[in-house]
């Protein structure tokens, strides 16, 4: 196991089947202590029970991150147990496409959106920051998404919610530069898993053809020609927690394969 993040602790939001559980898994292998944050008890315990068997300490917290009080118990359960918080990663969102502007104005698509992907980051990082701020370090990693680069049809609200997190991270990193609070983004594409298997069996029903056909069509404009699996994405993540990554703030990391260059 990697010693790269011992001694540091993380918290990670919208912990879940998918990316939330590759950022844990990967961050525990890095040394790091979890701080688990989720809505569901079940996601929490199934992803505990893994970083726990990697020989991790996994504390979990069931909380809605678009609720201040929330997101501040957080982090007084985080210093209650480990003393510190050294990383944060922002991976909570509400997805969802298909939002053609001209067909429907979901007035209530684009304000969820927002609530979760923009001010239920900023209110968790601001809970954390001043934490950090007192330590006189951190590492915040805001999740994006390729959407923000390439922009598709019906993608309004997921993308223009994201693209706002991006440029608040710039903001931040500016900030709390000074005080050693290191802020980037961290944008995947596609990303080998349930969540684009279960698109790429959607879009083969739609057009009438095969789930494989759709794979081997999405890795043709992949550079490197493969799907990064979530955890290969996590590890830019580890990168950016570690003081590796100690020159680099306000950045928004691609992490698609090559796909949007």
């Amino acid at each position: 196991m990697s010693t790269l993040l011992e001694g540091r602790v993380a918290i990670v939001s919208g912990v879940g089947p998918g990316l939330g559980r590759g950022l844990a898994l990967e961050l525990a292998a890095h040394g790091a202590d979890l701080v688990l944050v989720a809505r569901r008890q079940e996601h929490l315990d199934a992803v505990a029970a893994e970083v726990e068997a990697l020989g991790r300490s996994a504390l979990r917290v069931p909380a809605d991150i678009t609720d201040p009080a929330a997101c501040q118990d957080v982090v007084d359960q985080t210093l209650e147990r480990f003393g510190r918080v050294d990383t944060l990663v922002n991976n909570a969102h509400r997805g969802g496409t298909h939002h053609r502007f001209l067909d429907t104005f979901d007035t209530d698509a684009w304000r969820a959106a927002m609530e979760v992907n923009l001010w239920g980051s900023l209110t968790m990082t601001h809970a954390v920051a001043r934490a950090m701020v007192s330590q006189g370090a951190g590492s915040i990693v805001m999740i994006g998404t390729m959407a923000v680069r390439d922009i598709q049809p019906g993608q309004g609200p997921y993308a223009t919610s994201k693209a706002a997190l991006v440029s608040a991270t710039r903001t931040l990193a500016r900030e709390l530069g000074p005080n050693g609070v290191r802020v980037n983004a961290v944008l995947p594409g596609y990303m080998d898993g349930p969540a684009v298997d279960a698109w790429m069996q959607s879009e083969a029903a739609s057009r009438g053809g095969t789930a494989d056909d759709v794979r081997v069509e999405l890795i043709e404009k992949i550079a490197l020609r493969f799907l990064p699996a979530e955890r290969e994405v996590a590890g830019t993540v580890v990168w950016l927690a570690s003081d590796l990554a100690r020159p680099v703030t306000g950045q928004a990391v691609d992490v698609n394969g090559g796909q949007y260059l």
